[in-house]
């Protein structure tokens, strides 16, 4: 499983990026997870608003911070 965290590294960034580990920790699975940066990147993912979180390359949330409970619900819906 890859999982991406887009967004300009901002603090909600960051502390998706923090959720996003504990969630992968939590449901114990196997994931890689990438930092996102770079805006051209992050548009042609169809997103104009950061944080945002991708699975697999599918757009799973984007505009706001999950919580680590919301992340592992999410995960377990796509393995």
């Amino acid at each position: 499983m890859v999982i991406k965290i887009l967004g300009s590294g901002c603090r909600n960034c960051v502390l998706l990026a923090d959720n996003t580990k504990a969630a992968v920790e939590e449901a114990g699975v196997q994931a890689e997870i990438i930092k996102v940066t770079d805006y051209k990147d992050i548009v042609a993912y169809g997103v104009m608003s950061t944080p945002a979180l991708v699975i697999d390359e599918k757009v799973v949330s984007f505009g706001k911070v999950l919580k680590p409970k919301e992340i592992v619900g999410i995960i377990e819906k796509v393995k």
